[in-house]
């Protein structure tokens, strides 16, 4: 996509600090991280997110985050790590080209994940047939 920020990453006609590349991936600093050593790894094909990619860009995307994590995890000395993938808008995907987060944590960070549902409105079985339908 020709104004796709990712794309222009990918394709090097804008600067990153690139941590990691290979034929079909590209991981680099994210310029907004929510801790040092904040990594996006990205395919380097153009797909809008997780349910777009197809099976051979997923895994070059998971192998690659996999290798990426162990890195960092080591490099900023992490206790732990968050790794996520953002899918439409409404979940708080802000940049339209499939990436996987790659949060380093640091005990005492500050940081909080989301919070659990106190009260069910739905019945779980109902929401397994559902699902069982889809696939």
């Amino acid at each position: 996509m020709n104004d796709c920020i990712f794309c222009k990453i990918a394709n090097k006609e804008i600067p990153s600090l690139i941590v990691y590349e290979d034929t079909k991936t590209m991981a680099f600093l994210d310029i907004s991280p929510i801790n040092k050593g904040h990594v996006l790894v990205i395919p380097k094909k153009h797909f809008v997110n997780l349910l777009d990619v197809d099976k051979e860009y997923l895994n070059a995307v998971m192998q690659t985050s996999q290798k990426v994590t162990k890195a960092v995890k080591e490099a900023v000395n992490a206790d732990g790590l968050n790794v996520s993938i953002n899918n439409f808008k409404e979940a708080g995907q802000a940049v339209f080209h499939l990436h996987v987060h790659i949060i380093p944590r640091f005990k005492n960070d500050g940081l909080k994940t989301w919070e659990r549902s106190k009260e069910k409105n739905w019945d779980d079985n109902e929401v397994v047939k559902e699902i069982k339908s889809k696939l």
